[in-house]
């Protein structure tokens, strides 16, 4: 692949003013400020492990809760990858990862097929994880799944910590898309399906 698999994307509502750069052939830096704590930290795990550059700017209504912030943070970064990744040819599409964290195992798989799905099996024993719901990492991931074109699933097979939980699912999907967007060159350029076309 010789384009820059680069893209900027603005997102601008009553509730939120999103604007992120992805770089899909980056080295995992991250600059990343949503307001909530928690969430840039794992944003930044996200890009470390996924070799994505990552630069995230968003103003939210966090005076109302962190939802919107979140959810629309995970629509834009999901449009900047889909856009980034241009016709989705020539990629490995498929990606999957296991990820311990201590006591805890959690497993992502992804296909990059613009027939956008999420499975979600993850519990938490906790409401929040420093300041962020932990129901919103469900709400980030589905966005992120569905803006992005991509069949996603996520399960925490086991763990007890709420924070290695998020942290392991993070880095999984992570893991997970830095195989799925490699570029594969006995593709030779076109996509990896039996339909020559996604």
């Amino acid at each position: 692949m010789t384009k820059t698999r680069k893209s900027t994307i603005t997102r601008t509502t009553r509730e939120t003013d999103i604007t992120v750069t992805v770089n899909l052939d980056g080295t995992g830096k991250a600059n990343v400020q949503t307001g909530v704590g928690f969430f840039d930290h794992m944003l930044d795990s996200f890009a470390r492990h996924s070799f994505i550059d990552l630069d995230v700017k968003a103003d939210g209504d966090l005076h109302i809760d962190a939802h919107h912030t979140v959810e629309d943070t995970g629509i834009v970064i999901g449009q900047a990858i889909k856009d980034a990744l241009g016709d989705f040819a020539g990629i490995t599409r498929f990606g999957h990862a296991y990820i311990p964290m201590d006591e805890t195992l959690s497993r992502a798989s992804v296909d990059l097929c613009k027939r956008p799905y999420l499975v979600w099996k993850v519990d938490f024993r906790r409401d929040k994880i420093g300041d962020m719901d932990t129901e919103l990492f469900k709400e980030f991931f589905h966005a992120l799944a569905g803006n992005g074109g991509m069949c996603l699933h996520i399960e925490n097979l086991y763990g007890e910590n709420n924070h290695h939980i998020a942290e392991s699912c993070f880095k999984a999907a992570a893991r997970a898309l830095r195989m799925a967007v490699t570029p594969d060159e006995r593709l030779g350029g076109k996509p990896a399906s039996t339909k020559g076309s996604l």
